[in-house]
C-alpha cells in the first residue's frame, strides 16, 4: 500500500463543500436529493414528513438493516419502542452514572500505570472502558470483549464478512439478547434491560423482535461507537500536546472539548453508511422542490463543518463551545438515544486519563496507525503509547 492509499485519520478527511441540494444516485441506482448545508440537514432531520427508507440492495445485516430495528421505523411503532427507554438516557439519569463511569476510568488508568509503558491504549483503555460501562448499565456480567467484538463487526459488516457469517452472528446475538429479556422479565433488577422490559410490557403492542433488536442495538452501539470516538479523539489529541496538558488540568473544559471532538470527528468516512429518507409529501427544502416519494440523503459531516454555521477554523480552539448544536447525534425523532451517555463517557475518559498521565504520548506517527473498520465505524486498531 502506497502512502497515498493509506487511510487518513478521520479528523483529516475532506468533506463536501456545503452547498445547495443536488441530485445524486444511491447504491441501488435510485435517484435522490443530497443535502450538505447545516440548516438544510437540520431541517430535514426535524421534519416528520421524511421517513426511513431501507435499501433492499444494502440489507447486508440482519441486525441493522431490518424493519425490527428502531432506526428503520417511524410513526407509532418507533414512538412506542422509544418510549421504553424514556428517562433512562436523559442528562439527569446519566448524571447518576457519572460516579460509576469515573471509577471505571480511574481503575483502567491505574491498570495502565501498573503495566507501565509502552502500552496499547486500545487494549487497555478504549476497548475495555465502554464494555465495562455497558456491562454496568445493562447488568451483563458474562459477555467478554472478544465475543462482543465478533458480534459487533458482523452487526455492521464490511465487504470482507460473508452473509453466512453475518447471519450466524446475528442469530447468536439475538438468542443471547432474548435470553436476557426472558431472565429480566422473570427476575427484574436495577438495570437497563429490566427497565426496558417493564416499560415495554406496560406500553403494550411492542413485538418481542423489536424489543430484542433494541437491546442488541444498545449493546453494540454503546460499545462500538464509544470505542470509536475515544480512539479517534486520542489520535487527534496525540498531535496536540498543549491541548492534552490543558485537558488534564481543566475539568470544566473537558465538556466543550468532548462535544467539539464528537462534532468534528465522524464515525466513518463520508458516505460509507447511507441512510436514505423518503418524503411523504411535496415540500421545499433549501430551494429544492422535493416531491412525495423522493429519496433524500444527508451529509451530517459536511453540515457540521458548514462555515455559515461554524465560521473560522473549527480546530483552532478545541475548548471553545460550538456556535450551534452539533448534528453528530442526528436530530428529530431519531436523535441518538445514548447521546448524553456518549458525551459523559468521552468527557470523563479523556479527562481522567489526561489528569493522571499528563505526559502521555503516542509512540508511532499518526499516519502509521493501523485501522479496524466496519460498515459503521473506523477506529485505530492499536494506539501504542508511553509517558
Amino acid at each position: 500500500m502506497t502512502d497515498d492509499e493509506k487511510p487518513l485519520p478521520l479528523h483529516r478527511l475532506l468533506f463536501d463543500t456545503p452547498g445547495p441540494p443536488r441530485r445524486t444516485t444511491l447504491p441501488d441506482s435510485s435517484p435522490a436529493w443530497h443535502f450538505t448545508r447545516y440548516d438544510d440537514v437540520r431541517e430535514v432531520l426535524a421534519d416528520d414528513r421524511f421517513v426511513r427508507h431501507v435499501l433492499p440492495a444494502a440489507a447486508a445485516s440482519p441486525l441493522s438493516d431490518t424493519t425490527d430495528a428502531m432506526a428503520k421505523q417511524d410513526g407509532s411503532p418507533h414512538t412506542r419502542l422509544r418510549h421504553t427507554a424514556k428517562g433512562v438516557f436523559t442528562p439527569r439519569a446519566v448524571d447518576h452514572l457519572v460516579p460509576a463511569i469515573t471509577r471505571i476510568a480511574d481503575r483502567l488508568v491505574e491498570d495502565l500505570v501498573r503495566h507501565g509503558p509502552p502500552v496499547d491504549l486500545v487494549d487497555y483503555y478504549t476497548r475495555p472502558l465502554p464494555i465495562a460501562v455497558m456491562n454496568k448499565l445493562l447488568g451483563i456480567h458474562d459477555l467478554d470483549d472478544t465475543r462482543l467484538l465478533h458480534w459487533t463487526e458482523r452487526a455492521f459488516p464490511d465487504a470482507s464478512v460473508t452473509r453466512d457469517e453475518t447471519a450466524q452472528a446475528a442469530r447468536e446475538f439475538t438468542e443471547f439478547t432474548t435470553r436476557l429479556i426472558a431472565d429480566r422479565r422473570h427476575a427484574p433488577g436495577p438495570d437497563l434491560i429490566s427497565t426496558l422490559v417493564q416499560a415495554a410490557d406496560r406500553e403494550g403492542g411492542i413485538p418481542e423482535t423489536h424489543l430484542a433488536n433494541l437491546v442488541t442495538t444498545l449493546v453494540v452501539a454503546g460499545y462500538e461507537t464509544t470505542m470509536t470516538m475515544l480512539g479517534n479523539s486520542l489520535l487527534l489529541l496525540g498531535e496536540r500536546p498543549q491541548d492534552w496538558a490543558r485537558l488534564g488540568s481543566d475539568e470544566a473544559g473537558a465538556g466543550p472539548l468532548a462535544e467539539r471532538l464528537a462534532h468534528l470527528i465522524p464515525l466513518n468516512e463520508p458516505g460509507k453508511h447511507t441512510n436514505p429518507l423518503r418524503a411523504t409529501e411535496d415540500l421545499e427544502i433549501g430551494g429544492a422542490a422535493v416531491r412525495a416519494g423522493d429519496l433524500v440523503t444527508l451529509d451530517r459531516g459536511a453540515a457540521n463543518r458548514d462555515p455559515a454555521a461554524f465560521p473560522g477554523d473549527p480546530f483552532a480552539d478545541l475548548f471553545a463551545p460550538l456556535e450551534h448544536p452539533t448534528l453528530a447525534f442526528g436530530g428529530g425523532h431519531h436523535y441518538c438515544l445514548g447521546a448524553s451517555l456518549a458525551r459523559a463517557e468521552l468527557r470523563l475518559a479523556l479527562h481522567r486519563l489526561a489528569a493522571r498521565l499528563p505526559t502521555l504520548r503516542l509512540t508511532v506517527p499518526v499516519d502509521a496507525v493501523e485501522w479496524r473498520g466496519t460498515a459503521l465505524t473506523r477506529s485505530p486498531l492499536h494506539l501504542p503509547a508511553a509517558w
